[in-house]
């Protein structure tokens, strides 16, 4: 019976066999083909988003500008890559960015759900949320105590962990904006709002375009600090090392600080 039962048992082992190497083969193929994509298309699809992120992306009549596009295709054009851009809607990037339909877009790890199932490059800059306060108030901020009994203007689905506990509990309230720009007019123009939350660069760069940049004070006390990076799929691990190294020379040689200067 045992030399039956084997023999049954011995064509569904090879075939499971050779289903597993079949798969093992074909992923090896797939990442031997996204590999020779790369060098053989040598385009890089970078995801700009629809609406762009001034000054980090800018999207204006076509034409792509701001820090973060400027550093990409600096280094690309120096890795021999021809960057293109790509406009996709925030829910759906990681998606796509894992399917292959776009090869980058620009984030914070601390942002992602699984950033292990990415890689990502050093941060370009840091992303910094502080409070913008109108000129002539006496709102000083060091620590959440300083805001209780206070109303921010906040962005709609952003989170804040240094103040969500007392957003939870009251004694502060936030009041959501769909858009940026908008923070700002609120917090001059509606009752009772004492200070919006914004990145630094983001909220001085809205200002200067609004005519609003004497109107306001940055705090020096940060909520959060974040490095904003490159996130790309696993099998551009290669690129996203030979990024940093042309990163890291731009950081010496001061070409970085020179693009930075003029977003500021």
């Amino acid at each position: 019976m045992r030399h039956a039962s084997s023999s049954l048992h011995l064509p569904i082992a090879i075939a499971s066999l050779t289903f597993v190497l079949s798969s093992l083969s074909a992923t090896g193929t797939l990442a031997a083909e996204n590999a020779a994509s790369q060098d053989s298309d040598r385009v890089f699809r970078f995801n700009v988003s629809p609406n762009g992120y001034p000054p980090y992306l800018i999207n204006e009549e076509g034409e792509q500008s701001g820090i973060m596009w400027d550093v990409v295709t600096v280094i690309a054009d120096r890795l021999d890559y021809e960057v293109v851009p790509e406009k996709i809607p925030r829910k759906r990037v990681d998606q796509m960015l894992a399917q292959g339909y776009i090869d980058a877009t620009t984030r914070a790890k601390e942002w992602t759900d699984n950033p292990d199932e990415f890689a990502f490059t050093d941060p370009v800059v840091n992303i910094e949320e502080v409070l913008f306060v109108p000129e002539g108030s006496d709102l000083q901020f060091e620590t959440p105590e300083d805001l209780f009994s206070r109303t921010l203007v906040t962005h709609l689905g952003y989170h804040y962990p240094a103040l969500e506990t007392h957003f939870e509990s009251g004694n502060i309230t936030r009041f959501d904006v769909s858009r940026d720009k908008d923070m700002f007019n609120y917090v001059l123009h509606g009752n009772d709002m004492n200070a919006a939350v914004a990145d630094r660069l983001v909220g001085r760069w809205i200002l200067l375009n609004e005519g609003m940049q004497n109107q306001f004070r940055t705090t020096s006390t940060t909520l959060s600090e974040y490095g904003f990076r490159l996130m790309l799929r696993k099998d551009w691990a290669s690129f996203a090392e030979s990024f940093n190294r042309e990163l890291e020379a731009m950081r010496e040689s001061g070409e970085l600080d020179k693009i930075l200067a003029k977003y500021r």
